[in-house]
C-alpha cells in the first residue's frame, strides 16, 4: 500500500509529459524509495527517511541548479506514509520529527491527509494508497450479486504491540466499533482476513473504513472499487481528488465520538439515498481515478496527479528567490492540458 511512489516513478519514465532538457520543465520529480526501508518480516519501516531525503536533496542541489533557486519550490516529492513528511506511523512521534525544513516550500504528494495537521502540508497533493488492480479484478463477482451483510470489516480493532494500553490506536475508534457491535447480527466483523475478503466486500451494503494509527486505510479504495458504501470514520481527514470523486455523495462520514451510534446511524439512511450511493460507486470512472494500474489508463490515479500539479501552475513570481532569476516558460490550459515538463 505504500508503492505509489514505485509506480509513479516508473509512470513518469515513460510519460509523455517528461522532457529531458530541464529548461522545458515546470515541474521536478526526485525519485527516493523511502519506504524500501523494510523490517526483517518486510513490512516498511521509514524511520531513516528523513537522513535519505536530506541526501536527495543534497545530491540535487550540489548538482544542479534548479533546487537551489527557489529551495524547491517547483519540486515534487512522493511519500507515501502513516504521516507524509514526518516519516513515522505513529502521530505523536510523527509530531515530534517536525515537518523536514528542507521539504518546507515543495510540494508533497502523500497518502491521504488530515486538515491542520503539522506533518501533512497544506498545498500538498492528496493521494489513495497503492492498491493491486490486477488481484482485485481476479476477485470480482457478478454484479447482480444480491449485498446480504449490511456493515462488513475487517482489521485490527485493538494494536497490543504498538500500543499495549488499548487507548490510542484509532484514537478509540475501532475500539469502539468492536465493543459497541461484536454481537449485533447487523455488523460482520473480525480480525479474521478470510480469502473471500474482496468478495464479501462486494455482498455488503456498508463498509467501514475507520482510521488506524493515520488517517487512512486501504480499505477506502477497496470500498470504492468494490461499490460498497465507504463509512469514513477519522475526523478531518483529506480525501484525494475531490475533484474527481465525490466523496460526500458516495459515502458517509461519522464522527470518531458518534461510532458508539454507527447503528442508529446506518440504518436511519433512506433506502432511495442508499442506492444513489450505489449508483455513484458504479460509475468506472471513481474507481479508476483510485488505481495505479499497468498500464496506465486515462482518468486513473497517475492522470489525476498531474491534473492536480497542472493546477498548481504558474508556481508564482515569488518561486525563484535569487534576484535577476529569470521565470521559466510555461503554458496554463485547462486542468490535464499539459505540455512537457
Amino acid at each position: 500500500m505504500f508503492a505509489a511512489e514505485i509506480f509513479m516513478h516508473r509512470f513518469l519514465l515513460s510519460s509523455a509529459v517528461r522532457t529531458f532538457n530541464p529548461e522545458e520543465a515546470d515541474w521536478f520529480y526526485t525519485p527516493v524509495y523511502t519506504t524500501c526501508d523494510l523490517t526483517p518480516s518486510g513490512l516498511p519501516l521509514p524511520f531513516k527517511s528523513p537522513r535519505m531525503m536530506r541526501s536527495a536533496i543534497q545530491l540535487i542541489a550540489t548538482n544542479w541548479p534548479y533546487w537551489n533557486r527557489s529551495e524547491g519550490a517547483d519540486h515534487f516529492f512522493v511519500t507515501p506514509h502513516d504521516f507524509g513528511a514526518c516519516f513515522h506511523y505513529q502521530e505523536e512521534k510523527a509530531i515530534g520529527r517536525g515537518i523536514l525544513p528542507l521539504l518546507q516550500r515543495a510540494t508533497l504528494v502523500q497518502t491521504f491527509g488530515q486538515k491542520n495537521h503539522v506533518c501533512l502540508k497544506d498545498g500538498s497533493i492528496t493521494i489513495p494508497p497503492f492498491a493491486p488492480p490486477q488481484k482485485m479484478q481476479t476477485h470480482l463477482i457478478p454484479p447482480d450479486t444480491p449485498r446480504s451483510i449490511f456493515v462488513y470489516f475487517r482489521g485490527l480493532f485493538y494494536d497490543t504491540g504498538n500500543d499495549p494500553e488499548g487507548g490510542y490506536y484509532a484514537r478509540g475508534a475501532r475500539a469502539s466499533v468492536w465493543e459497541n457491535f461484536k454481537n449485533n447480527p447487523l455488523f460482520d466483523i473480525s480480525t479474521d482476513h478470510p480469502p473471500t475478503y474482496y468478495e464479501d466486500m462486494q455482498r455488503s451494503v456498508f463498509c467501514l473504513c475507520p482510521l488506524g494509527w493515520a488517517p487512512w486505510s486501504p480499505r477506502l479504495v477497496e470500498a470504492v472499487v468494490f461499490g460498497c458504501i465507504p463509512v469514513i470514520i477519522a475526523d478531518d481527514i483529506v480525501l484525494p481528488f475531490a475533484d474527481a470523486i465525490p466523496w460526500e455523495d458516495i459515502g458517509v462520514f461519522v464522527a470518531e465520538e458518534d461510532v458508539p451510534r454507527l447503528d442508529s446511524i446506518l440504518t436511519s439512511i433512506p433506502t432511495d439515498v442508499i442506492l444513489r450511493k450505489q449508483r455513484l460507486l458504479a460509475n468506472p470512472s471513481m474507481k479508476q481515478a483510485m488505481l495505479f494500474p499497468q498500464p496506465a489508463q486515462p482518468g486513473d490515479a497517475f492522470h489525476q496527479i498531474l491534473n492536480g500539479l497542472a493546477r498548481k501552475l504558474p508556481h508564482g513570481d515569488n518561486v525563484f528567490l535569487k534576484p535577476g532569476e529569470r521565470i521559466l516558460n510555461w503554458t496554463a490550459g485547462p486542468p490535464g492540458d499539459l505540455k512537457p515538463w
